[in-house]
């Protein structure tokens, strides 16, 4: 039976059919050749139950958020302030594409969203000094993976729904690992750039400028803290706080003069095609885990785990070895949706904490964005750059995705490090 799925998923992945049509399908012949009695009837109710989640609703108030941000020009004013601080350090510019991407993706939880606009805002710049321009371009691909890791993230929300955990405590095990991860890419980066030498030599500037560029970081910060805040003070569920920031999103957008018509016609546009999109994988997926779980699958897959009686340190790596392998051809929404429900339960046998591999998850989803041949941040990076080979952006991720491989080792060795904050709240 698992063979089947399997060969099932991929055969439909290598037709090109949309994602949650291959989802669906799967479900349909898993359904026709090992349900007990038909599940397609139960389609509505499941479909329903699984589209009026409350914290679903936060999808698209994130994704609203981020789209303000980009046309309100706050992005922009945050990559300049950030520049004038890091200008000076071996790697310049990169720094500053890292910070920003961190920054950013506090307030837009996208990866795409956070690669597209700092791409966009920093690619012009790389022509202005020596920066090697793979190093360069894969800077800003490895960054915008930062969007699903550094909360608010779309896709623990997405994650905490499929694995019925706490979204709030997901946000909250990610803070540690999320500054981390972005502090080993900087680490990274000046360590190759005094190597192999290259970057821009500019002058100081003075702290007359340094600190008036500080109100450019105001914005992203406040709303993060809007957002992030309130769902740790205890004063809104992560929907709520979602809200709250979508409108401090526009508060600052009509505070800066940019507030119009055509700014919101296009937010509201793209963020109704981007959550249309989004919504029917998510239904199209639950709509597969009530199959997997009726005709067995899920409880197949844990029992062959335990049954090949290895450690659970071995199995985990086994775990994170095959999602690099798969993260190369498939789509990271769709590779989240459809093996978290079957993945989770392996894991919560083998003794590790839910929450923990939610943060752990996140990095492998964000490791199969800059994995070729399918990975959408390097295509993104590409399209924003408009020229050169595609090579550069390839070569240029591959340092990162290195150093995301040793983050996720910190992580299976000291599990305390996303465990922490949480365990702090809980108690």
């Amino acid at each position: 039976m698992i063979a089947v799925a399997l060969g099932v998923l991929i055969g439909l992945v290598l037709l090109g059919l949309p994602v949650a049509v291959a989802l669906f399908g799967l479900a349909a012949i898993l359904n026709e050749l090992y349900a007990f009695f038909p599940l397609l009837p139960a389609l509505g109710e499941v479909l329903w139950s699984a589209s009026t989640e409350f914290v679903l609703v936060a999808v698209p108030l994130f994704i609203l958020m981020g789209e303000l941000l980009l046309r309100s020009g706050i992005a922009k004013e945050m990559y300049e302030g950030i520049d004038n601080w890091t200008h000076r350090v071996p790697g310049g510019l990169m720094h500053t594409n890292i910070a920003s991407s961190a920054l950013f993706s506090a307030t837009s939880g996208s990866s795409v969203a956070t690669a597209a606009t700092i791409g966009t805002i920093a690619v012009p710049h790389m022509t202005r000094g020596r920066y090697p321009p793979p190093l360069y371009l894969g800077s800003i691909a490895a960054g915008g993976t930062l969007g699903i890791l550094i909360p608010p993230s779309i896709n623990m929300i997405l994650f905490g729904v499929l694995a019925e955990v706490s979204v709030a405590e997901l946000y909250l095990a990610a803070i540690i690992p999320g500054i981390m991860l972005a502090v080993l890419f900087s680490v990274m980066i000046a360590v190759a750039v005094m190597v192999r030498g290259g970057g821009e030599v500019r002058a100081a500037v003075p702290w007359s400028v340094r600190l008036a560029g500080l109100w450019g970081l105001a914005a992203p910060i406040g709303l993060f803290l809007v957002v992030v805040g309130t769902i740790y003070a205890g004063w809104a569920t992560p929907t709520e706080a979602a809200s709250l920031g979508v409108l401090a999103a526009l508060g600052l957008t009509a505070a800066r003069g940019r507030l119009s018509k055509a700014l919101l016609y296009g937010a509201f546009e793209n963020t109704m095609r981007t959550t249309a999109m989004v919504m029917l994988i998510v239904l199209c997926a639950f709509f597969l885990n009530f199959v997997m779980v009726g005709v067995g699958l899920t409880g197949a897959v844990t029992q062959s785990m335990q049954a090949l009686e290895l450690s659970p340190t071995v199995v985990m790596l086994f775990i994170i070895a095959l999602y690099l392998v798969i993260g190369c051809f498939m789509e990271t929404l769709s590779l989240m949706v459809a093996t978290t429900p079957v993945v989770v339960p392996v894991v919560v046998a083998l003794g590790y904490d839910p929450i923990w591999f939610g943060v752990l998850f996140m990095i492998l989803i964000e490791a199969a964005l800059i994995t070729p041949p399918i990975g959408v941040n390097l295509f993104v990076v590409q399209s924003v750059r408009g020229e050169g080979p595609i090579r550069d952006v390839i070569v240029g991720a591959v340092p990162f995705l290195c150093v995301m491989i040793v983050m996720m080792l910190f992580l299976l060795a000291f599990p305390s490090l996303a465990l922490w904050l949480p365990s702090l709240v809980g108690s």
